[in-house]
């Protein structure tokens, strides 16, 4: 019998809510029409000590138009106050204030009304009594719709249980947009204030930092909502470290710089980022240095269309160059980019995509001095690592004698800066990428003395979090799928930083260019892959699958070292190095080869490039880089005349 009344009456509630709008705005006028009568009937009965009906009183005659004038005048009111455009179910403290106003000045038009009008006047209480039942009555409805609504979801989504670690305002402010939502049920409090811990929030308990696990087991929380916008990276990754233990999803508000007016919307709900595992806060950047060598100039980017070429172009737009060249060599890629980069109103500066190949000195030459381009950012280049490892005489051609062709275009059509993007797998390198990378470092030392036309400058960093290729996007993918997890070592790590971080630092450092500088920027501790991959399963929700635990979800298997990986990568090759303005730069001091000695060992690997010849690639590639031990066989083929 319970379930048939409770199904009974959510079958009449989803037919109510699917109404069309004005309906729901006829029934609310009716509903305050009948609502406004029976007060003004009840003002009277509480006035003179007893049921007062119009009209059949002998003692208190009251005219029935004075009655029945209440309706009349509370709707006109009410709808001035926009009472019945708004929706109750995301009705607040503002829409409530407006139905106290509502309700005063539907109660003095009334008694005035009274007064001026009726034969026998009108006691002065039964106004005052009329105005205080209107707004508690009137609220009263509204709030008991909205608690109604809340409390019987027509929607059939089964609610996840879920915790607000923060109870601050903006954790209360979640909290009631939470209300509205089916997918979410609110459960308790995290806080580690002890002067409200086991005090209730809107019926809400909060609980303390240490309870945090046994609230999680006892009401089978799905989700954490983090609402710590102001804290450090670091306090905050304390926190999520503890959480990742829980086997729940974690998920946390944007900062308030994100939020539209400090509005907390639960469409703002995003999972956690993965930088906030590095444990490192961002240094604000120099906007003298970010402006230095772009600020209307003529910006060229070479390998526009990858990771760090594409966020290089969306944040050197922002910096008002003259104009900004996107060269690459995929037409796919170029043409997304130009697409997203002109969506984005940049009226003013002119975007020029250029498909070109860094390997055709001619084609740069003759971009180069066409735009009169001041600055280059030379991003392109072959970077994963297997497969520069399987095609390694393309792999020197684009990255090393790709890069020594660009840089002699840009000192020959008087290119004022040029900033190459490197790679902590040239220090001490191990594979081919790595060593085509530092060969082309070497050669913009070489340049930096032999030719003064051009400021030529290096930047080395390690691993950025999501760039295509990388082990985040891979884990992804391999956890929406279920898993295994695929890892080629448990011990192996690697520095980690954001794109857009880089990229801000890359922009500062090549502005701090005297020529010939090796940056280096300081990515923090270095992070084991397993680690990641462990904290990326548990904040989905989910246990890893091992001997210790069967009942798991997703396994992590190894794969082994692939061709050319090393356990450990490095950013310097010397111990000499000075700071700079910015904490997160180091200008390195490492040797380097002059270019009378460099030129003709390039032209030789240049030649053994050309033949495929494999064997002779690499001779040549150990004269350049002696300290190049490779750790796999050569796998490309050797081209035989």
């Amino acid at each position: 019998m319970e379930f048939r009344t409770k199904h009974s009456m959510k079958n009449i509630l989803r037919k109510l809510t699917q109404l069309n709008r004005r309906y729901k705005q006829l029934i609310m006028i009716f509903c305050d029409s009948i609502i406004s009568l029976i007060l003004l009937i009840s003002a009277f009965s509480i006035r003179f000590g007893y049921i007062y009906l119009p009209g059949n009183d002998i003692q208190h005659p009251v005219d029935f138009w004075i009655i029945f004038a209440a309706p009349l005048i509370v709707i006109p009111v009410f709808y001035s106050f926009g009472l019945y455009t708004s929706v109750i179910r995301f009705i607040g403290k503002n829409g409530l204030f407006s139905i106290v106003l509502a309700s005063t000045l539907y109660s003095s038009i009334w008694g005035l009304l009274g007064y001026m009008t009726s034969f026998i006047g009108i006691p002065r209480s039964v106004i005052l009594i009329n105005w205080m039942l209107s707004i508690l009555v009137f609220i009263s409805l509204r709030i008991f719709v909205q608690w109604f609504l809340s409390e019987n979801k027509i929607s059939s989504i089964k609610q996840n249980n879920v915790i607000i670690y923060g109870a601050s305002s903006s954790g209360i402010e979640l909290a009631q947009s939470l209300e509205s939502t089916s997918e979410y049920k609110l459960v308790a409090y995290i806080d580690d204030n002890p002067d409200i811990n086991s005090s209730l929030i809107n019926g809400i308990k909060v609980f303390s930092t240490k309870d945090v696990s046994s609230v999680v087991k006892k009401y089978s929380v799905h989700s954490i909502f983090l609402m710590m916008p102001s804290i450090s990276r670091k306090d905050r990754n304390k926190v999520i470290n503890q959480l990742s233990l829980l086997s729940v999803h974690v998920r946390i508000l944007p900062t308030i710089f994100e939020l539209v007016e400090g509005v907390v919307k639960i469409e703002d709900l995003r999972k956690i980022n993965l930088k906030d595992l590095l444990g490192r806060d961002s240094v604000p950047p120099n906007v003298d240095l970010l402006k230095t060598k772009i600020s209307n100039k003529i910006v060229l980017i070479t390998g526009a269309g990858g990771s760090i070429g594409s966020e290089l172009s969306k944040q050197i737009i922002q910096l008002q160059p003259k104009k900004l060249i996107l060269f690459d060599i995929s037409e796919s890629l170029l043409y997304q980019l130009e697409l997203e980069l002109t969506s984005q109103k940049h009226s003013n500066i002119d975007i020029i995509p250029i498909i070109g190949s860094v390997r055709d000195y001619e084609r740069m030459s003759v971009v180069f001095k066409f735009y009169d381009v001041e600055t280059i950012y030379h991003a392109a280049a072959y970077k994963h690592v297997p497969l520069v490892e399987y095609n390694q005489a393309e792999g020197i051609l684009n990255n090393s004698i790709g890069t020594m062709l660009a840089a002699k275009a840009a000192n020959d059509s008087n290119v004022e800066t040029f900033v190459l993007i490197s790679t902590d797998k040239a220090v001490r390198p191990t594979n081919t990428m790595g060593v085509s990378k530092r060969i082309a470092e070497l050669i913009l030392q070489a340049f930096a003395i032999e030719f003064k036309k051009t400021c030529f400058t290096i930047v080395r960093f390690g691993n950025v979090l999501d760039s295509s290729g990388s082990v985040i996007p891979l884990f992804k993918k391999q956890i929406k799928e279920g898993g295994p997890i695929t890892l080629t070592d448990k011990n192996i790590v690697r520095y980690f930083m954001t794109i857009p971080e880089a990229v801000e630092l890359v922009i500062q450092a090549g502005a701090m260019a005297e020529g010939g500088d090796v940056f280096v920027l300081d990515m923090g501790k270095p992070v084991r892959i397993y680690d990641l991959a462990l904290k990326m399963i548990q904040l989905s929700g989910l246990k890893l699958l091992d001997d210790k635990n069967l009942n798991g979800d997703i396994e992590i298997i190894y794969t082994g070292l692939r061709p050319g990986e090393k356990l450990f990568e490095e950013l310097l090759v010397g111990d000499k190095v000075d700071k700079t303005e910015n904490k997160r730069i180091f200008r390195a001091e490492e040797k380097m080869i002059k270019w009378a000695k460099l030129e003709p060992l390039l032209l030789e690997l240049q030649e053994a490039c050309n033949a495929s010849d494999n064997q002779l690639i690499r001779k040549n590639i150990i004269k350049i880089v002696p300290e190049f031990h490779p750790q796999s066989s050569i796998v490309d083929f050797t081209y035989k005349s």
